[in-house]
């Protein structure tokens, strides 16, 4: 990691983090992640941090998701060992957010997607502007929405997780705010005088620090603009999302007979048949699991799918020849054996995640 990837600084009783690598819009490298989770143990054991503040540089992306390209080029090396680092470490550096000891204010001004969500969508203060686009985009590049999402994603308003998982719609501040998953709108012409703001915490107290940094937000924030998408279709995703298995939920679809309902069949069929059918089952199984067992869940998928093709065909599509036109494998749903997919959620033979506390 180069040293301006990521600057950690404290002052004011607040430990500040910003991402610092706007052309590859603040994708997240191990390296990163890595320096983040030793930070923010060193800080939740230090009496003279109140708070920690997340941001960006640029005003294009919060975080764009994890740094697949690394990934893919680790896999197609055939090193492992580096994939199974990275996702152990970064679904450790999810938890320890999920239950981090002082506020976690995210600032998710632009791009949140993938593994940006998971460094922000689980602190106690999630801020959007009018510039945040947030999706969990992973079944459009052969993969699963990881990263907490097993969790978050099926705590959503009725079958709105799930419809999210299978398509990757993205979602502005409204949408955010209305599911829950963002806690404030801030217009991002205010959000360095936001983040100003809370530079100052010296003479709050630990217990009263949750509340007070809600106080200092909330003297900026505004009603987001527009109107929330979910509440507009939320009756037929609900319709058509609640249902057993993917092909189900296409002929609800097809039922539907309307515009988004065309539009959203065009959008599953773009994507992996594989990841439709695993994501399916993973969110199915997050309503009834916390988080921790879904931290575990997410790792026994993250390594399956590396380890298989549709991943690497996705990423090899999107990003490395940019053709667009992945050739997955099975090509269709009716290929795909339910004992395929029940593999996935096995036991690894290696073991399993171990969480490790503060």
């Amino acid at each position: 990691m180069e040293q301006q990837d990521i600057f950690f600084e404290t002052g004011g009783g607040v430990g500040r983090i910003t991402l610092n690598r706007p052309k590859v819009l603040n994708a997240l490298s191990f390296a990163q992640v890595e320096a983040m989770l030793a930070k923010l143990r060193e800080w939740a054991k230090e009496p003279s941090i109140r708070a920690v503040v997340i941001a960006a540089t640029g005003e294009k992306a919060f975080c764009a998701g994890g740094d697949i390209r690394a990934m893919y080029e680790a896999g197609k090396a055939g090193n492992l060992q580096f994939l199974t680092d990275f996702y152990g470490t970064e679904y450790q550096l999810n938890r320890l957010i999920k239950t981090y000891p002082k506020p976690y204010v995210a600032l998710m001004d632009g791009i949140v997607m993938g593994g940006g969500a998971g460094i922000s969508i689980h602190g106690s203060h999630r801020v959007v502007t009018e510039r945040t686009l947030f999706a969990m985009p992973e079944t459009s590049i052969g993969f699963f929405p990881d990263v907490g999402g097993t969790y978050f994603l099926s705590r959503c308003p009725g079958a709105v997780g799930t419809y999210l998982a299978l398509t990757s719609a993205r979602l502005k501040a409204a949408d955010l705010l209305h599911l829950g998953l963002a806690t404030h709108f801030v217009p991002a012409a205010r959000m360095e005088e936001l983040a100003e703001a809370l530079s100052v915490a010296d003479d709050i107290t630990q217990e009263q620090a949750f509340s007070a940094f809600s106080c200092m937000i909330e003297m900026y924030q505004e009603e987001a603009p527009g109107e929330a998408e979910m509440i507009l279709h939320r009756a037929a995703i609900d319709r058509c999302f609640a249902k057993r298995t993917v092909p189900e939920i296409i002929a609800a679809l097809k039922e539907e007979k309307s515009a988004w309902a065309e539009e959203t069949l065009a959008q599953l069929a773009q994507k992996s048949p594989t990841s439709l059918m695993v994501t399916l089952r993973q969110m199915q199984a997050g309503a009834m699991i916390d988080f921790d067992k879904a931290m575990i869940l997410e790792y026994r998928l993250s390594q399956r799918f590396m380890r298989g093709h549709d991943f690497y065909e996705g990423v090899r599509a999107l990003l490395v020849d940019k053709d667009h036109a992945p050739r997955w494998q099975p090509a269709s749903l009716e290929e795909i054996d339910p004992s395929e997919v029940d593999a996935y959620f096995r036991p690894l033979d290696g073991g399993d995640l171990t969480l490790i506390e503060l």
